[in-house]
């Protein structure tokens, strides 16, 4: 089997910590080829899609984990299986690319997350799809409808629609004196949406990434609890990690999101969980498998790989 992955440059990774990386481990252990491209060496040519693309070797440790061989050019098709792990913002440039990628699917590349389906996605408005699931929502870039959403709820955050990470989230209570400010750059002056949520004080004690494969949820989910001082439990932001077993929640919630998405091409997945609330589904670079895997010895990435594989009919 060859497979290739579409990612940020390597060299930037935090390799104890990467998904991607890990998906790498997972193919290498199956003793497939792997080869390794970043997003702006793809391009269209001679009426096919192609890359610059890279043998690559990993080494599970925290330095020197990868080695490259010879960049070359190769059409799409050459591969079994490429993986998009390309991290947001979807930009212009990003749905460009899903469309290169496209077009290697339709040629009959096994591609994950399918394409088409990451180009319409929009990680934050993807959960409300399922509004009974996720807590009280509004989407606006009128400053007006957003002070009267935190009149009604009390206390709510707010959101870009394209960041990830945890970052430029703002909590605002009723009485804060910073909500016309914190509003105006938030929607650059009303130009921009972004989304408010109420807020929920359950994430003092962390919310929830659940693991969807093909639909089906992994059996641990790794809880991110905020640091002392912050509402913000993403990793990415300071946040502290615990491998922890489903709930009956999560399992719940799963069990409704989860064929939906597998359905649409969505099989390898993220679930962002406060409470008992959901509150986005990651679906463009999903990551905490490595975390996960090392807690509990299950080859997280290494299960969406043999999915895949089933995919190529090889």
């Amino acid at each position: 089997m060859r497979i290739a992955v579409v990612m940020d440059p390597i060299d930037r990774i935090k390799p104890w910590k990467d998904t991607s990386f890990a998906f790498l481990l997972s193919a290498q252990a199956r003793d497939w080829e792997c080869w390794y491209i970043e997003p702006d060496w793809l391009f269209f040519a001679d009426g096919k899609p192609q890359a610059q693309t890279a043998p690559i070797t990993v080494i599970d440790r925290d330095r020197d984990f990868y080695t490259l061989g010879e960049r070359d050019v190769h059409a799409l098709t050459d591969f079994d299986i490429i993986l998009q792990r390309q991290d947001p913002p979807i930009d212009l440039d990003y749905h460009y690319i899903t469309g290169l990628l496209s077009l290697a699917e339709q040629a009959g590349v096994v591609v994950g997350n399918r394409p088409d389906a990451v180009r319409a996605a929009n990680e934050k408005l993807l959960a409300q799809h399922f509004p009974a699931l996720c807590p009280p929502t509004l989407v606006s870039r009128s400053i007006d409808q957003l002070k009267g959403f935190v009149a009604e709820q009390g206390e709510i955050v707010v959101k870009p629609l394209d960041a990830m990470g945890g970052s430029s989230i703002f909590k605002i209570h009723e009485d804060d004196e910073n909500t016309q400010v914190i509003l105006e750059v938030m929607t650059r002056d009303q130009t921009e949406l972004v989304m408010a949520q109420r807020y929920l004080p359950e994430i003092r004690t962390g919310d929830r990434r659940v693991l969807l494969i093909d639909g089906e949820p992994v059996d641990h989910a790794l809880l991110r609890v905020p640091g002392e001082k912050s509402f913000r439990a993403n990793l990415a932001a300071g946040g502290r990690g615990e491998v922890v077993p489903l709930r009956d929640r999560d399992r719940e919630i799963a069990a409704t999101v989860g064929p939906w998405l597998a359905e649409r091409g969505y099989w390898f997945v993220g679930l962002d969980v406060i409470g008992d609330w959901l509150t986005e589904i990651n679906v463009t670079s999903p990551t905490c498998a490595r975390e996960i895997s090392a807690v509990t010895g299950q080859d997280v990435t290494g299960a969406m790989l043999d999915r895949l594989a089933d995919r190529t009919g090889r």
